[in-house]
């Protein structure tokens, strides 16, 4: 019996590591059903009526290309498996037909333009593919992260030479806020008051648009990114575009907001960020800060992943010692900053919103 156990174990072990070897094949058929505008074409407006492959394939392509029904099959089985899509199938397995998820409703376009299909599609670019083969080199010498050793420079500074990688971001980051700015602001109520707001690292001015939509008492907001990516920002009522460099100043205002920004840099750069932005506050001003936060323990719940997944994105791509970091971590680089105090609010499945005090 003990021998039987043994050999049970060793396959699932086995087992484990082949699924873990292969899955590479998870976010490249994600990133392809995404390129072949799958999910828009399964949704049509609310149907989401189940269809085969070659009914996918004929509303997804033009018609001068019929495309691989067979392979396009091969995709949703494995993301069907995952969640992505449901599969309705005959007993014999000889028809298949496809629906959304949950998950693969995240995917469809909505009203406004937007869907989480960039987010995927700003992973997977191929400078960012260059990277992956070398995360090993961001524990033989942190001092670069694998993206500079494989394209020669920073992303930040790579991104702002290669514009279509800029509106990608944009696309990407406006995917992620609306759904999370609207949890922000049923949860959270650090915007009262506040009459002139700075959004550090603001992108295209969304999260923006719906506090002042929400908080029509803040009279102005001052959307604060790196010049290139401010002159790709549309219009936004009461906000004003301003383009900077927030190691060097950050706009004056009663508080400055910012989300992702953090975990992409060192400790110390993080102290930087943080003095600069109390440089700009007023006393009693306060940094509003949205960020992924570690959980303390290490378990295999979906967020835990998540945010563990994340932190080896930052690592690969951004800083190999930028980091997700535990609440903890975070409230000491803001005391050292030289704020007074913090409070921490749970108002997102994935983001805290972190509050520093002047």
């Amino acid at each position: 019996m003990e021998n039987q156990s043994a050999t049970e174990a060793g396959n699932s072990a086995r087992l484990a590591i082949y699924e873990l070897a292969n899955m590479i094949s998870i976010p490249m058929s994600l990133n392809a059903v995404v390129r072949l505008n799958v999910a828009d074409a399964i949704w049509q407006g609310g149907a989401n009526t189940p269809l085969t492959a070659s009914q996918i394939l004929s509303l997804a392509l033009p018609s001068s290309h019929r495309g691989d029904p067979e392979n396009l099959q091969r995709l949703l089985r494995m993301l069907t498996s995952y969640g992505v899509f449901a599969e309705h199938s005959n007993t014999d397995g000889s028809e298949r037909k496809y629906s959304l998820t949950e998950i693969g409703r995240t995917l469809v376009t909505d009203s406004e333009g937007l869907s989480c299909a960039p987010y995927v599609l700003q992973h997977h670019q191929d400078a960012l593919m260059r990277a992956w083969p070398l995360v090993h080199e961001a524990v033989v010498d942190p001092t670069s992260e694998p993206f500079t050793k494989a394209n020669g420079e920073p992303a930040y500074s790579y991104y702002g030479k290669k514009p279509e990688m800029n509106v990608l971001m944009q696309k990407a980051m406006s995917g992620l806020s609306v759904p999370f700015m609207k949890a922000v602001l049923d949860g959270y109520d650090g915007f009262n008051g506040v009459e002139r707001l700075v959004d550090v690292g603001g992108s295209a001015g969304d999260c923006l648009r719906m506090i002042l939509q929400k908080h029509p008492t803040v009279r102005e907001g001052i959307n604060f990114d790196l010049p290139e990516v401010i002159a790709k920002a549309p219009k936004v009522p009461g906000v004003s575009h301003v383009g900077g460099d927030m190691f060097k100043s950050i706009p004056s205002g009663d508080a400055i907001f910012m989300k992702w920004i953090l975990t992409t840099w060192t400790d110390d750069e993080c102290k930087l960020i943080m003095k600069n932005c109390y440089n700009a506050l007023p006393v009693g001003g306060k940094l509003i800060a949205c960020e992924p936060v570690l959980p303390v323990q290490t378990d295999n719940s979906p967020r835990t992943r998540a945010l563990l997944e994340g932190d080896i994105f930052v690592m690969t791509i951004y800083r190999a010692k930028g980091k997700h970091r535990t609440e903890e971590e975070f409230t000491q680089i803001g005391l050292s900053a030289g704020f007074r105090s913090f409070k921490s609010f749970s108002v997102d499945y994935f983001y805290t919103v972190l509050e520093f005090q002047k």
